[in-house]
């Protein structure tokens, strides 16, 4: 392919070189070019691409696209655009040939709940006999195969790459995880969306979005951007405060759904205990029953964002009803860590002030005994949370045991002095400090006594642990599981 076709589409200036010019791939990485490659200078918050040009030219870059005129040695084909992430989203797309037009693509969008609710719908999907990559923060995968590209919504390149695999493997759907960064950072603008889901809108990421206001156009840009098509439609929240915001955006179809609203996708006679959740689900003239091993009023949410899709897909019932019941969760997901305790001990990916309070009051809804909450607080992230954090464990925990999430580069006591100022409003809370988040699990899992619940929030399906710049081997899961294998042996 020829630079002048990889760059259709973008308004650009050509400094130098030739528009003739073979490209073999578009990259943005200087470490990862490759001979004949575009290199796309992208100014990120931490670093410059186009300080790393001259490294992408030695490496092979046959041209480079960057938002100023930089000297390259030797001289290579140079253009310049305005807005370089925009220039990649459509380099990318250019390249591997659109390949999202010849998918259905599902994208999902919220603060809670994306990942569930995606593998639900691929649940679906894959039951209904159609074949369904899925892209997340999990994984990306089709299949056996899987990549892992490092985010919950990856750069533009890795998206176009992984749905041209999707389409030269028989591919029909492709469904995606969509967060508000990627949004903003248009990583996702030259995708072909055929159906949106949000699943709810609650603080998060305020320390890159500065308001709640500007967090939601972030999230709206989704469902504005869509192209209208007569199979095209949005699935909406109904019950969601901002639902309102989202509806009125929509361009084509919607579908809306809820507990308490009066919406198209509605659940009732709810019943969860911790083996699993029944509901009754009504849609126009219809009543039908839903039974899943996923526990908890939030993942009666996700399951509903999953059937409205369907039912508005035209998907038959026993289909639907089919997949639900056989999915038995997803990773970090008030997953249960079971060796055949006297009490249950569950891990969960929660680290949003609405996260943490629904799956604490699942928890207090369902515990026989005590409620014991060991979380933390990630650093160099929104501290505006914390003390909302602390507050909300406080209220719904018999115990709260806070310690390390993911400190990064900040100092794990100031976050926990912050989670503090919280815990401190709630008169009747009672807590530990254990920054250490191994000796936090093991302290929990060692005063844990019959019926209790431990719920060890905040990293979920993580394997690791942030410190500074190490990234330290850690499973909330296997840590736990360790900690009860012990436990077990002492008291045998």
């Amino acid at each position: 392919m020829r630079l002048g076709e990889v760059c259709q589409g973008i308004n650009y200036q050509i400094i130098q070189g030739s528009m003739d010019t073979p490209i073999t791939g578009v990259c943005y990485d200087s470490r990862k070019v490759e001979p004949g490659n575009l290199f796309v200078c992208v100014v990120g918050e931490k670093t410059d691409g186009h300080l790393f040009a001259q490294q992408a030219v030695q490496s092979g870059a046959a041209a480079v696209m960057g938002e100023r005129i930089i000297d390259l040695s030797p001289p290579t084909a140079l253009i310049v655009t305005a807005n370089t992430r925009a220039g990649l989203s459509k380099a990318a797309a250019n390249y591997y040939g659109h390949p999202s037009k010849s998918l259905r693509v599902v994208g999902v969008t919220g603060t809670n709940g994306k990942t569930t609710t995606t593998h639900l719908i691929q649940a679906i999907l894959h039951e209904h006999q159609r074949r369904t990559g899925i892209m997340g923060t999990l994984y990306a995968r089709l299949g056996n195969t899987s990549k892992d590209y490092g985010h919950t919504t990856p750069e533009s390149v890795d998206i176009q790459e992984f749905f041209k695999l999707l389409k030269d493997n028989g591919a029909d759907y492709a469904v995606m995880e969509v967060s508000s960064h990627a949004l903003d950072l248009k990583r996702v603008d030259d995708i072909d969306f055929d159906v949106t889901v949000l699943t709810n809108l609650t603080q998060d990421h305020l320390d890159y979005h500065q308001t709640m206001e500007m967090y939601r156009e972030a999230k709206l840009k989704l469902f504005k951007m869509m192209a209208k098509k007569p199979d095209s439609f949005c699935v909406i929240n109904g019950d969601d405060p901002s639902a309102k915001y989202f509806t009125q955006a929509c361009q084509v179809s919607y579908y809306t759904y809820g507990i308490t609203s009066s919406v198209d996708v509605q659940a009732k006679k709810i019943h969860s205990t911790l083996k699993g959740t029944e509901f009754e689900v009504v849609h126009e003239n219809q009543a039908f029953a839903i039974e899943m091993k996923l526990i908890g009023g939030f993942s009666v949410y996700n399951a509903l964002a999953a059937i409205a899709f369907a039912l508005a897909e035209k998907i038959p019932v026993p289909t639907i009803q089919a997949a639900l019941a056989k999915i038995e969760g997803v990773a970090g997901r008030f997953e249960q860590v079971n060796l055949g305790q006297n009490f249950t001990v569950v891990v969960d990916y929660a680290h949003t002030p609405d996260g943490l309070e629904n799956i604490l009051k699942t928890g207090r809804q369902l515990v026989q005994n005590r409620l014991i909450t060991v979380f933390g607080c990630g650093g160099d992230r929104d501290k505006t949370k914390r003390p909302l954090m602390g507050k909300i464990a406080g209220q719904y925990s018999n115990f709260c045991i806070v310690t390390s999430d993911n400190p990064r580069t900040e100092d794990p006591q100031a976050i926990i002095d912050d989670i503090l100022v919280g815990l401190n409003q709630v008169e009747t809370s009672r807590y530990a400090v254990i920054p250490d988040r191994g000796e936090a699990i093991r302290h929990a899992i060692s005063i844990a006594k019959e019926g209790d619940l431990v719920i060890i929030a905040g990293k979920g399906h993580e394997t690791y642990q942030l410190v500074m710049d190490q990234v330290l081997d850690f499973d909330d899961r296997l840590v736990a599981a360790q900690m009860i294998k012990e436990k077990m042996q002492l008291c045998s």
